[in-house]
């Protein structure tokens, strides 16, 4: 069985927000994988610590100091300063996340959650595609 759906996601704040359960409200009572992907180019998806707030401020700050807004030699900023950094920091992440579900439970680790990446400092609704492929 195969079932893909699409969110919308409201247009967030630059930084990086918990979408676990925007995700998991679309799952099957299933086994199988799910496969998130993000239909945009200045936006990521990762999974990592979903318990403390204080990790998606120092993704936030690292990514920040890694890929500073501040350097002069990006070429492609037609959008403004966070146009090319935010295109980095996506191929940096990535565009998709997997992981299996059992009997409609996702098997994430106690302590993961699914997040969205937003890279703009003026963003937009995100698209998130989601493909169940399981019995």
């Amino acid at each position: 069985m195969v079932i893909q759906k699409e969110l919308t996601l409201e247009p967030k704040s630059r930084g990086f927000h918990l979408i676990t359960n925007d995700v998991l409200n679309l799952l099957p009572n299933a086994s199988g994988i799910v496969n998130v992907f993000i239909k945009h180019t200045s936006a990521s998806l990762t999974i990592n610590e979903n318990a403390d707030p204080s990790v998606r401020f120092d993704f936030e700050t690292h990514f920040n100091k890694m890929v500073s807004e501040n350097e002069n030699y990006f070429t492609h900023t037609a959008e403004g300063l966070d146009d090319m950094t935010s295109h980095i920091k996506s191929s940096i992440l990535g565009s998709s996340v997997s992981f299996p579900i059992k009997n409609g439970t996702p098997q994430l680790g106690v302590w993961q959650g699914i997040y969205l990446c937003e890279h703009r400092n003026q963003s937009y609704g995100r698209k998130i595609f989601v493909t169940f492929v399981g019995e």
